[in-house]
């Protein structure tokens, strides 16, 4: 038999698929409050025929899809050995210590502006935003709750840190990924970032500093704080010893290991304090520690929120949604969705400030559909880079703006992989810390003033 007429989606054809998946989503979510995992789940099942009434063969979406979340494997396996990680962390006493001397230490009035600082100086430094949130991320939030700092607050200045570390750092992938897709030198790039970044991250450090005073100790139990203190002094050994995997995992991500093999070792060591130098738990233990996290009970609840996390089946569910978010987007880039509906609005484009408004709309489109920067950044790169060249904007504009927009968004969207781990690790949901991170917040709008304008746009240099 001749193999079937296949189809190009029309402009309406395609925006049916899309009002689908956002009904299917949205419905699962806000009328029967189902998991967001299963939701997103049934909306890939339900495109399929939908693709497949083009002229593809139901195996053929299906191999589409499974291609599309073969892309999960590297960062799934970098968010279960977070998970282990962290779990290890708690048992070593690495968190607690850091707990610890933080509460000690730390002024409740300048916590927020040092995480934030601190945050951004380990990510440029290791190239790595989850590493980043996954180990110093995790240790502020138990010192910020221990301040009284609001948990938002918190997850906001770690989130803000640790993406502006990892924009600026020249060892991020996503920052490698940006100039290599436009064609721009890593360098160029990362200084012309800064035009947008630079004043957005000040601006940030200073509503940082006004929070901390307004809210330092606002809502802080002095005598839960005590209870949490003598439990981590009775419980753990302190020093240097709790922080050497730390120091061991920023070592190896600085020297470009890989960082799943250089966060396991983290873990590993973890172990070996835990085993040798805590000595309060069995091989056995430490390994259920490695699968389920750290558990240990003391009955006293902020001792409990604090220390009981971690653990590889911890992440179980955000790797699920990854690799259906992917699935999901992968398809509706393969068989033409995405582009029927760009190609239709491209007509109306007449100015350059028009193709950076379009290029921002799309960049924030594809992270929604597609669950993660590598599939927004590739598409954007690809689909607004002859726009680009065609109204003779400088390429180091486009890189500039899948970051501000993308990178800095990633974390934000609760089913993207950078949005789930966040949430994982920091242990609250997107939704409280976004209004905080300020640095995504505020990033676009330079992208946009300069977009309109025309300053900071590099005009001159290309001619």
């Amino acid at each position: 038999m001749a193999d079937k007429a296949k189809y190009k989606p029309s402009f309406t054809y395609s925006i049916m698929i899309i009002l689908i998946v956002i009904a299917i989503i949205a419905t699962g979510l806000f009328v029967f409050e189902a998991t967001i995992q299963i939701m997103m789940f049934s909306a890939l099942l339900a495109v399929i025929p939908l693709i497949a009434r083009l002229g593809y063969t139901f195996k053929e979406v299906e191999e589409s899809a499974y291609q599309s979340m073969l892309t999960a494997l590297q960062p799934g396996m970098i968010i279960l050995t977070v998970g282990i990680l962290i779990g290890s962390w708690m048992a070593s006493g690495t968190v607690p210590s850091i707990i610890y001397y933080g509460i000690q230490t730390i002024s409740p009035n300048l916590f927020l502006v040092i995480a934030l600082i601190l945050c951004s100086l380990v990510s440029m430094a290791t190239g790595a935003s989850w590493a980043t949130i996954g180990t110093a991320g995790v240790a502020m939030m138990g010192v910020g709750q221990s301040l009284g700092i609001p948990i938002g607050m918190t997850g906001g200045a770690v989130v803000s840190g640790a993406f502006f570390g990892d924009k600026m750092s020249p060892l991020s992938d996503s920052t490698n990924l940006s100039a290599a897709i436009v064609g721009v030198k890593l360098m160029d790039h990362i200084k012309h970032m800064l035009w947008t970044t630079g004043p957005a991250y000040i601006i940030s450090a200073i509503i940082f500093t006004v929070l901390g005073f307004i809210y330092s100790g606002s809502s802080v139990d002095a005598e839960q704080v005590n209870i949490l203190m003598n439990y981590l002094s009775e419980n753990f050994k302190f020093g240097f010893i709790p922080l050497l995997p730390a120091l061991i995992v920023i070592i190896l991500l600085v020297m470009r290991r890989p960082p799943v093999s250089s966060i396991f070792i983290g873990a590993l060591a973890g172990g070996a304090v835990a085993l040798f130098y805590q000595k309060e738990l069995t091989l056995n233990a430490m390994l259920d520690v490695f699968y389920h996290g750290y558990t240990d009970s003391s009955g006293v609840e902020i001792v409990d929120t604090l220390l009981q996390q971690g653990g590889l089946t911890s992440m179980f569910p955000l790797l699920a949604l990854y690799l259906f978010a992917l699935g999901l987007g992968g398809i509706l880039y393969e068989y033409g969705i995405l582009e029927a509906i760009l190609s239709e609005i491209v007509i109306y484009i007449k100015r350059a400030s028009q193709v950076v408004v379009l290029s921002m709309v799309t960049s924030y489109f594809l992270l929604f559909i597609g669950g993660s920067f590598s599939f927004s950044g590739v598409m954007t790169g690809t689909l607004m880079k002859p726009l680009f060249e065609k109204y003779k904007i400088p390429p180091e504009n486009l890189s500039r703006l899948m970051e501000d927009t993308s990178t800095q968004a990633t974390p934000l969207v609760p089913w993207t992989a950078a949005g789930l781990f966040t949430s994982a690790a920091l242990g609250i949901s997107p939704l409280v810390y976004l209004p905080f991170s300020f640095l995504a917040l505020i990033t676009p709008l330079f992208t946009l003033f300069y977009g309109v304008t025309g300053l900071a746009m590099n005009y001159k240099a290309s001619r």
